[in-house]
């Protein structure tokens, strides 16, 4: 099996995303989750860019790294300049990286419009610097920066470039699509001539802006590459970088490369959404691999086909990647959806039940009127144990009313919730603050429902959206999802109505019941409490 080295570059190229800051805390943090995940290289930062990326590396040195090797970023010397005497050459040598990363210009219509210089001077700058940088470093790999576009305009002296850093001894020549606009038949093509040319190990560096990034860089792996860089989710400037959560089990998976150390593939997931936390980011549901609906089914045939076997409508197992299937209901959903989903919430069920007609009618019934149920797996659930009997409310609503007043323009509005339950034959009559009708009615409710079941307090609300489902201007109906959650999991409910604070209410409701269900487990007939 070939080996492919891994190089991420989220740190660096990653944090360029207009969206993406990173402290130093969050850096180290992501670079010991890539070193546990067994990535080759990790470049850290630009340590002549800013004091966050010195600081970056200088904690770094600190830390006994498992599996990475930590790269320091730079640019060649600049032009004029004596290349032990650039302030930027210095700071990556003071880094300390065993690795250096360099980057040059190899496409001639930069040198002479971005650098404003001659060919030779910039042939000159590759080769001094990385000559020197080789005096400071472990190894030094060479960023032929736009490369491609170089190839097309003129090959030779793109060639040229890339036999200067060689000469002065790069230990890889990355070849890089800047601009990200190269079509995947012309990287295979580039490639393999320069493959021809050259013993020095190539890598390959590109961008996402036509969409063409992953399959860019298996292509140049195909064609010689033995080095792919790339960053976590695909992060980074303009359209983002070659996603090496799609690349690596690509390259592994399915092209046969040895990529990971053995076992580590299943950790793809948690890293994906490890990295995508520390960047305050929402993980993309549809990414491949590892997106939340990468291995999600909704179509009655889809589901009635991998039930009898996976492969139907899968093209791996979502284990291999550490990621789940997951059965989706909706108004589209057949006899099939409704049994896997029922078999994976544990509910007591034959499958020839008729109550699977009557859950099927119900939930296209509901989703007619706006319902949604693919994001609110807890309030499919108690539609399901409404159905065969299951269903305990534990509690149940003798009114609510909540008040909004705001009494001047310049001071926020106050809201107020004053609730009323009844749990068996008790009465709790309470109220409570909040910072808007929602918040105030969660608190009263849970206000009023602690003195029964203390573990409500372990709820959170964790997300709350609105989203118009019919239109008709401010009368319109609204569904309200929530996302709740404790130490244990996370789970989804949904409420519809024309009224705000109604399906709000629904959603709190079920998500309350949820937890009560999960906790307290109780029959028809036993007690709530």
């Amino acid at each position: 099996m070939k080996t492919v080295q891994l190089y991420d570059t989220t740190l660096r190229d990653g944090t360029q995303s207009q969206e993406i800051s990173l402290s130093v805390l969050d850096k180290l943090k992501v670079a010991e989750k890539l070193d546990e995940f067994g990535i080759h290289y990790i470049e850290g930062g630009y340590p002549g860019s800013n004091p966050k990326d010195m600081e970056f590396f200088e904690r770094a040195r600190k830390i006994r790294w498992k599996n990475s090797v930590i790269c320091a970023f730079g640019m060649t010397r600049r032009v004029g300049r004596k290349v032990e005497d650039d302030a930027n050459i210095k700071a990556l040598v003071g880094a300390g990286a065993p690795v250096i990363t360099v980057v040059g210009k190899a496409w001639d219509f930069h040198v002479t419009e971005a650098l404003r210089t001659t060919l030779e001077e910039n042939l000159a700058s590759v080769k001094e610097t990385v000559a020197y940088l080789k005096r400071h470093a472990g190894k030094v790999f060479f960023d032929a920066e736009h490369f491609f576009d170089g190839y097309r305009n003129n090959p030779k002296y793109t060639m040229k470039v890339l036999a200067a850093a060689a000469d002065a001894g790069a230990d890889c020549l990355v070849l890089c699509d800047t601009n990200g606009g190269t079509i995947t038949s012309d990287i295979a093509r580039i490639v393999k001539e320069v493959r021809k040319s050259t013993l020095a190990p190539l890598g390959i560096h590109t961008h996402n802006d036509a969409e063409m990034a992953v399959a860019n860089s298996l292509a140049a792996v195909e064609n010689g590459a033995t080095q792919v860089q790339g960053t976590i989710n695909g992060y980074g400037e303009r359209c983002g970088n070659a996603n090496l959560c799609s690349i690596i089990p690509a390259l592994q998976l399915k092209m046969g490369r040895k990529v990971l150390p053995e076992g580590r593939m299943k950790k793809l997931y948690a890293v994906s959404r490890f990295v995508a936390e520390a960047a305050n980011m929402g993980q993309w549901i549809h990414q491949p691999y590892t997106g939340e609906a990468a291995f999600a089914h909704k179509g009655g045939m889809h589901v009635s086909a991998i039930r009898r076997h996976p492969k139907t409508y899968e093209h791996i197992e979502p284990e291999a990647v550490g990621n789940s299937r997951h059965v989706l209901i909706s108004d589209l959903s057949g006899r099939s959806n409704i049994l896997s989903k029922i078999q994976e919430r544990g509910i007591r069920f034959q499958a020839k039940d008729p109550n699977t007609e009557k859950i099927l009618d119900e939930i296209k019934e509901l989703e007619h009127k706006g319902y949604q149920f693919e994001g609110a797996d807890a309030s499919f659930e108690l539609l399901a144990r409404r159905a065969v009997g299951e269903h305990v409310p534990f509690f149940e609503l003798k009114g609510f009313r909540v008040i909004d007043e705001k009494r001047s323009e310049g001071e926020s509005p106050i809201a107020e919730a004053t609730i009323m339950i009844g749990v068996d034959d008790k009465v709790e009559h309470t109220a409570a603050m909040g910072n808007g009708p929602v918040n105030a009615m969660d608190n009263a409710l849970r206000k009023a429902l602690e003195k029964f079941y203390p573990e409500v307090a372990d709820v959170r609300l964790l997300d709350y959206k609105v989203r118009v489902i019919q239109q008709g201007g401010t009368g319109s109906s609204v569904r309200v999802l929530i996302h709740s959650g404790d130490k244990e999991s996370t789970w989804g409910t949904v409420g519809v109505s024309h009224n705000i604070i109604e399906a709000s209410w629904q959603a709190l409701v079920d998500s309350i019941r949820f937890k009560l269900w999960r906790t307290r487990r109780v029959l028809p007939g036993e007690s709530g409490e």
